[in-house]
């Protein structure tokens, strides 16, 4: 009778762990959530989902290619890589030059009157980190190059 009685109890916690219950919550507005228990205050519709974990399992697809270690880009990666950067920095340096914000120009006034502007040292440490920036790269892509 044990025996019986001790399978029946396994049973069941082996049916449990297998199986979860999932709320599905649509609000007024139609947003729709999910929580492991269902809410006790909640004005808008609540469904009860079963879901059996062992049923829902993904399969990936067989990579085709050769695989390749990410860690270790070839000499061709390496230096298209390197490009890549050096044009994004080029780019950021460019925009920079040539779109200041109002917070990157100070007017002055000028001796014989009117107005000039002038960079504020914000702009310049910022256009002075986007240089240093195309440069390291430059020096990047020279080392990708030589290997």
């Amino acid at each position: 009778m044990r025996k019986i009685v001790l399978v029946l109890m396994l049973s069941m916690l082996a049916l449990g762990a297998s199986a979860q219950t999932l709320y599905k919550l649509i609000d007024r507005n139609g947003k729709v959530t999910y929580a492991e228990k269902p809410p006790k205050d909640f004005d808008g519709k609540v469904i009860r989902m079963d879901v059996d974990p062992n049923a829902n399992t993904a399969t990936l697809p067989k990579p085709t290619g050769p695989l390749v270690d990410p860690g270790r880009a070839t000499a061709n990666e390496s230096v298209r890589i390197a490009q890549e950067k050096l044009e994004a920095a080029k780019k950021a340096y460019q925009q920079a030059l040539d779109n200041p914000g109002d917070a990157d120009v100070a007017y002055i006034g000028n001796k014989g009157g009117g107005t000039r502007a002038v960079q504020t040292e914000g702009y310049a440490k910022r256009l002075a980190d986007l240089e240093k920036a195309v440069k390291d790269a430059e020096e990047e892509l020279k080392r990708a190059e030589r290997g």
